[in-house]
Protein backbone atom coordinates (compact mmCIF):
# COMPACT_ATOMS: atom_id res chain seq x y z
CA UNK A 1 0.00 0.00 0.00
CA UNK A 2 1.25 3.54 -0.74
CA UNK A 3 2.86 5.24 2.44
CA UNK A 4 0.68 8.37 2.04
CA UNK A 5 -2.58 6.24 1.97
CA UNK A 6 -1.76 3.75 5.53
CA UNK A 7 -0.80 7.35 7.06
CA UNK A 8 -4.09 8.64 5.90
CA UNK A 9 -5.70 5.44 7.26
CA UNK A 10 -3.65 5.29 10.60
CA UNK A 11 -4.50 8.91 11.33
CA UNK A 12 -8.62 8.23 10.57
CA UNK A 13 -8.45 5.48 12.52
CA UNK A 14 -6.81 7.12 15.87
CA UNK A 15 -9.24 10.10 15.36
CA UNK A 16 -11.85 7.75 15.10
CA UNK A 17 -10.65 5.84 18.47
CA UNK A 18 -10.75 9.51 20.15
CA UNK A 19 -14.20 9.90 18.38
CA UNK A 20 -13.17 13.23 17.35
CA UNK A 21 -14.28 15.29 13.42
CA UNK A 22 -12.10 16.10 11.26
CA UNK A 23 -12.57 19.54 12.51
CA UNK A 24 -11.63 18.44 16.37
CA UNK A 25 -8.11 16.77 15.14
CA UNK A 26 -7.76 20.05 12.98
CA UNK A 27 -8.23 22.28 16.44
CA UNK A 28 -6.56 20.52 18.39
CA UNK A 29 -3.09 19.80 15.87
CA UNK A 30 -3.10 23.35 14.54
CA UNK A 31 -3.85 22.29 10.96
CA UNK A 32 -6.94 22.84 8.79
CA UNK A 33 -9.53 20.70 8.34
CA UNK A 34 -9.47 20.50 4.32
CA UNK A 35 -5.41 19.48 5.16
CA UNK A 36 -6.81 16.44 7.36
CA UNK A 37 -9.17 15.41 5.20
CA UNK A 38 -6.27 15.40 2.20
CA UNK A 39 -4.10 13.33 4.60
CA UNK A 40 -7.03 11.10 5.59
CA UNK A 41 -7.90 10.69 2.05
CA UNK A 42 -3.86 9.89 0.95
CA UNK A 43 -3.69 12.62 -1.11
CA UNK A 44 -1.36 14.66 0.87
CA UNK A 45 2.28 13.59 1.69
CA UNK A 46 2.55 15.53 4.98
CA UNK A 47 5.83 16.58 6.50
CA UNK A 48 7.45 14.43 9.42
CA UNK A 49 6.77 17.97 11.32
CA UNK A 50 3.26 17.66 10.37
CA UNK A 51 3.11 13.67 11.92
CA UNK A 52 4.46 14.70 15.18
CA UNK A 53 1.61 17.71 15.33
CA UNK A 54 -0.51 15.23 14.65
CA UNK A 55 0.56 12.67 16.68
CA UNK A 56 0.77 14.87 19.45
CA UNK A 57 -2.83 15.65 19.00
CA UNK A 58 -3.86 12.22 18.63
CA UNK A 59 -1.71 11.11 21.96
CA UNK A 60 0.22 8.95 19.70
CA UNK A 61 3.58 8.06 18.62
CA UNK A 62 4.55 8.54 15.47
CA UNK A 63 5.72 5.76 14.61
CA UNK A 64 1.80 4.28 14.74
CA UNK A 65 1.10 6.50 12.14
CA UNK A 66 3.32 5.49 10.00
CA UNK A 67 3.59 1.84 10.17
CA UNK A 68 1.20 -1.11 8.14
CA UNK A 69 -1.50 -2.53 10.43
CA UNK A 70 -2.01 -5.17 7.55
CA UNK A 71 -0.74 -8.65 7.86
CA UNK A 72 1.94 -10.19 5.01
CA UNK A 73 1.28 -12.81 3.16
CA UNK A 74 4.64 -15.45 3.36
Amino acid sequence: MDICKQVGLNVQRARRDKEWSQEDLAYESGLHRTYISGVERGVRNPTVIVLERLAKALDVKVEALVVSTRKRKK
